[in-house]
């Protein structure tokens, strides 16, 4: 018997890390998502805010973040902090058996864990690229991962006032995603649009990426590394039921990003009479999110519909918050924080064990908490260091101002423009305006 506790307990591990290196993969979606989908003159830039984002991320939620996220289960946060992330599992208790024998390694939950707070803060590199200073960005990441987003992740995971009241989010719909567009949304509101993005007479300027191929990559890896960002929210395999409840998370991950494509792809069809790339990925994303808050109960056909709702959630939200002139050249606020909220309120549809009214009490809370906190943050920055660059460098590209270096010298476009980082040129909506704008610099 104490042999069969220790495989058990081995391949639980096992899982959950293997899971948590594919939530890692998860920056190097972003990173490239992100990249495709700005001007070629920011490229470096928003790389080196993925990568130091996540440093940082890992850093801050070691020293600090796990203690405060999980402080119930030392007996408050001071006490927590002094071990960072606590004593490994022994021999002794995983062979004890029982319902409180640890199935898998402390270091293994932390692993895991940690990648996820990483994935909340990558959500609000996007919407703040091409116009943001890089410190200022970086500062906030020390922040956010440290301090905001381990709060209202102790009310739900860490067995808080949420998760007493029966707010279900499986895999973090409303914890990880909404989180990040709430930072990200706050961000923006501080920052303001980029230059041209918005004409004085209330017209809407396209800026397409510079890369669209990388975007798409950068959509792919997401999708393969949200199987271990829900998958892995099983947090264990290694009997009947739980494997057969991985699997079941694992198809409808898939099923439900699969139907926000169909359904993005065929509503920017309909409203802009032209397939639209960027609506595509960002319907898969849409997808993704909209099943993480409940990927395990709903049927596959029900997990597309979700999915579905979504794809089409996600394109009315890209276009309404150009129309409020709130500037996101990903669509990071629509996909992760609007759908996020849908992807909540969807949970009770399949699950008889939640409610409507504890869920959005849980989307109003974490919202509310992350929006506030993050404008405090971000308006102490702006006060200490600034957050935007000068017109001047926005023109140039943050690359050379920010890192002094381009992404892709070879090509500089800038050398023959003097400063313009690309040709004028029509295009798709592009998370931006309506096709047939003009392409603004």
């Amino acid at each position: 018997m104490n042999e069969l506790a220790e495989l058990s307990y081995a391949l639980d591990t096992f899982y959950f890390l293997i899971c948590g290196v594919l939530v890692m993969w998860m920056a190097a979606g972003f990173s490239m998502l992100e990249a495709g989908l700005v001007r070629a003159k920011n490229t470096a830039e928003i790389l080196t805010k993925n990568i130091a984002l996540f440093a940082i991320a890992c850093t801050m939620y070691l020293l600090v973040g796990y203690a405060i996220m999980y402080s119930s289960d030392a007996g408050g946060i001071l006490p927590n902090l002094g071990v960072l992330i606590g004593a490994e599992n022994g021999v002794d208790a995983v062979t004890a058996g029982g319902d409180d024998a640890p199935y898998y390694s402390m270091r293994a939950d932390f692993f895991f864990q940690v990648v996820f707070v990483a994935t909340a803060m990558s959500i609000v590199s996007g919407a703040v690229a091409e116009r943001m200073k890089l410190w200022a960005f970086l500062a906030f990441a020390v922040v956010m991962t440290g301090v905001i987003y381990p709060v209202s992740g102790y009310w739900t995971w860490g067995g808080g006032w949420l998760s007493e009241l029966g707010f279900s989010d499986y895999a973090g719909s409303g914890i990880v995603h909404l989180a990040g567009a709430a930072a990200a949304l706050a961000g923006v509101l501080i920052l303001g649009p980029r230059k041209g993005k918005y004409g004085k007479d209330g017209s809407i300027h396209a800026i397409p990426g510079a890369n669209l191929p990388l975007a798409t990559v950068g959509t792919f890896i997401l999708w393969m590394g949200w199987f271990g960002f829900n998958g892995g929210s099983e947090l264990k395999l290694s009997d009947v039921a739980s494997a057969n409840n991985v699997a079941q998370v694992l198809v409808n991950t898939n099923a439900a990003a699969a139907g926000g494509v169909i359904t993005a792809l065929v509503l920017a069809k309909l409203w802009f009479r032209k397939a639209d790339l960027t609506m595509a990925l960002n319907g898969a994303l849409a997808g993704l999110v909209a099943i993480t808050a409940g990927p395990l109960t709903p049927s596959a056909l029900g997990a597309t519909l979700i999915g579905a709702v979504g794809g089409m959630i996600v394109v009315a939200a890209i276009v309404t918050l150009d129309k409020l002139r709130i500037d996101d050249p990903v669509g990071a606020i629509s996909v992760h924080g609007v759908v996020g909220i849908w992807g909540l309120l969807a949970v009770p549809l399949s699950d008889a064990d939640t409610s409507f009214g504890a869920q959005i009490v849980g989307a109003i809370a974490i919202f509310t908490w992350v929006f506030v906190a993050s404008l405090v943050v971000w308006l102490a920055i702006k006060a200490l260091m600034g957050v935007r660059v000068s017109e001047e460098e926005e023109y140039e590209g943050v690359d050379l101002a920010e890192c002094g270096m381009e992404a892709y010298p070879e090509f500089s476009v800038a050398r023959v423009y003097g400063g313009s980082s690309g040709r004028p040129q029509s295009g798709g909506y592009g998370v931006g305006a309506p096709l047939g704008q003009p392409h603004v610099e």
